[in-house]
């Protein structure tokens, strides 16, 4: 008799190591996002940091998050992954506009922190504290979704796969 190991949603190990590498990812969509942001909008900025991380965010993920380097079924987690990362990307960039237009709306003004260390270019110096308050908010919320549902969806066989395939006719794995 094969006894199946209970799996729980908020599995402190899981958690723990979900934790260290969704801050790993978001580390990089936070600088990402920074640099883009001498370049482009607070918004587009945001986008494209989170375009960056979302890459080294499937790797590490599926290799240390949930034990799920050999299952073998890669392609549909990286549709799953891409799914639950639109649900995310909505709700990083959506919270992170509704918290900036939050904070603007008590004090229009934002708050510029200067950056003291001579080695760095004097156009990188400038961190706006108010927009990045507003991208960490989105990014905190962003973090409990995506752990919900990659683990409940992404890397558990839940069958939603098979019968997109099915619906769309496409071919074997």
């Amino acid at each position: 008799m094969l006894v199946k190991k209970k799996s729980t949603l908020f599995n402190f190990k899981d958690l723990i190591v979900y934790f260290l590498i969704a801050g790993t990812g978001a580390t990089v969509q936070f600088v990402a996002g920074s640099f883009f942001r001498n370049y482009v909008d607070f918004f587009t900025s945001v986008s494209l940091g989170y375009i960056v991380s979302f890459i080294v965010g499937f790797v590490l993920t599926k290799m240390f998050a949930f034990d799920a380097r050999n299952t073998n079924k890669t392609r549909r987690e990286m549709v799953k992954f891409g799914i639950v990362a639109c649900i995310s990307f909505g709700i990083t960039v959506g919270f992170a506009a509704l918290t900036l237009k939050i904070l603007h709306s008590s004090d229009s003004n934002d708050y510029i922190y200067k950056i003291p260390y001579g080695f760095i270019p004097e156009k990188y110096k400038d961190v706006n504290v108010t927009e990045a308050s507003s991208t960490l908010v989105g990014m905190g919320l962003s973090f409990v979704s995506n752990y919900i549902l990659h683990k409940t969806f992404t890397f558990k066989s839940t069958g939603f796969y098979d019968r997109a395939k099915a619906a769309l006719h496409l071919g074997k794995d």
